[in-house]
Formats: structure tokens, sequence, C-alpha cells
């Protein structure tokens, strides 16, 4: 049996909320899973990012892969660093509009 600890993608259309479990890697994305291990929000400020990394090491020590997901959420909780935000793009109508602001202010 292949464990995995992925992500199992809840909440509402276009509100991703994801919770972190330990499940075989023959189950469904959102499917049946073997234990809860965390839980990950990427839309609150800063975001949420709740990893027992206890549970995660034992599972890892018996064999579990974590996906690149959640080994990327787990360097994250172990830095104790807030994840890191992008950059919000301007759309061009924007970036004129504040262009045009910037002119007038001057």
């Amino acid at each position: 049996m292949a464990v995995k600890i992925r992500l199992a993608r809840h909440g509402a259309k276009k509100r991703p909320y994801y919770r972190v479990v330990v499940a075989d890697g023959r189950m469904p994305r959102d499917g049946r899973y073997i234990e809860l291990v965390g839980r990950y929000n990427p839309l609150t400020s800063p975001k949420t990012i709740d990893l027992d990394l206890e549970k995660i090491d034992e599972w890892i020590a018996k064999g579990a892969q974590p996906s690149n997901a959640v080994a990327h959420l787990i360097d994250i909780a172990r830095s104790d660093a807030p994840a890191p935000e992008k950059k919000q793009k301007l759309s061009k109508k924007a970036a004129a509009k504040a262009a045009a602001a910037a002119e007038n202010a001057e």
C-alpha cells in the first residue's frame, strides 16, 4: 500500500480550504483517508497553515510520501516564517488609472 500525505480540497466553489491527510495513494483526492494531520487555508491573510508536525514525522518514518505541495507547507511550518505572499498584478486598466492619478498629483 503506497501511503501519501496530500491535500484534500474542501470548501465552496472558488473558496478552497484544504485538509492535510494521510491516505492510500489509490484513493480519490477527496475520498477516504487514514488520518487528518493538518489544515491549510490559502484565503486568509496571512495564509493559515496548521500542521501536526509530530504526526507527519511519524508517518514519514513509516514510509509515507508527502506531495510537493505538502512538502512545501511542511518547510514553511518548520521555519516559523509566514508563507510568502504573491504580488498582486494590476490589470492594464488599473495600471493606466494609477498612472493617470500619479500624473494628476504632480
